[in-house]
């Protein structure tokens, strides 16, 4: 939770800097629907889909940013309110990471803070191999979070553990790999040459354990755009929009 602090430091500087905390600007925040969020991709076993995560985004004069969360519910208050916000569970931290991201893009520090859609995982799922190729030199790569499109590519190319929290991924065999529970973490990370972890850890309240590790780590998706480029963090997303 140290990072979180860190983060609600940064944002109260960047309304600072660009003035924007003497204005009485309404951010809105409210979970999306799987088509809204995804589109309509072939295959229907993503978490948006299924329904177990949704997708929270949030509105700023203009400006959109997303954070993924399994505690959802609308949100509609000025960003001084966002900025005291006790950042207790997993609903509070999505609007506060939703906003940061969106109050970023406003002000033109992140881009690519909006989710792909349709067939855009599968082509980010081969580009992350390429990526992995080009840049380390590993072959035990560790995915935190299990995303059934970088799952199955990387399977493929790379010795492959994956952790979830989801209990209706743990114990099962998807896309040829065993999903472990969270518990395993820790012995993954050791395992591996490359951790590969969801940036919805950073709403979830995880984050800081995936920091400053044995092994190098990226972090992929949407919920990290702004907390990356904060935190100096490196993030894999080229399809983002």
């Amino acid at each position: 939770m140290k990072q979180l602090k860190v983060l609600q430091e940064n944002l109260a500087q960047i309304v600072q800097q660009n003035d924007l905390g003497a204005k009485e600007i309404i951010v809105r925040a409210f979970p999306l629907s799987p088509e809204e969020a995804i589109g309509n991709p072939k295959e229907r076993d993503y978490p948006l889909v299924r329904g177990k995560e949704r997708l929270m985004q949030a509105e700023f004069q203009g400006a959109q940013g997303q954070a993924f969360t399994d505690m959802y519910g609308d949100f509609g208050g000025t960003l001084a309110k966002v900025l005291e916000m006790d950042l207790k569970d997993n609903f509070c931290r999505a609007v506060f990471i939703s906003t940061l991201n969106a109050v970023m893009r406003y002000t033109g520090l992140v881009s690519g803070s909006i989710h792909c859609k349709d067939d855009d995982p599968h082509k980010c799922a081969q580009k992350l191999v390429e990526y992995l190729k080009e840049r380390y030199g590993g072959r035990k790569i560790a995915l935190v979070g299990f995303q059934p499109r970088m799952a199955e590519a990387i399977s493929q190319q790379f010795d492959l553990r994956v952790t979830d929290l989801n209990g209706e991924n743990i114990g099962r065999e998807k896309r040829g790999v065993r999903i472990w529970g969270p518990e395993k973490t820790a012995e993954h990370l050791e395992w591996c040459d490359l951790a590969l972890v969801t940036g919805t850890t950073v709403a979830n309240g995880t984050l800081d354990r995936f920091l400053h590790g044995p092994k190098p780590a990226i972090f992929y998706g949407v919920t990290i755009a702004g907390p990356a480029r904060l935190l100096h963090l490196e993030r894999f997303c080229p399809l983002s929009r």
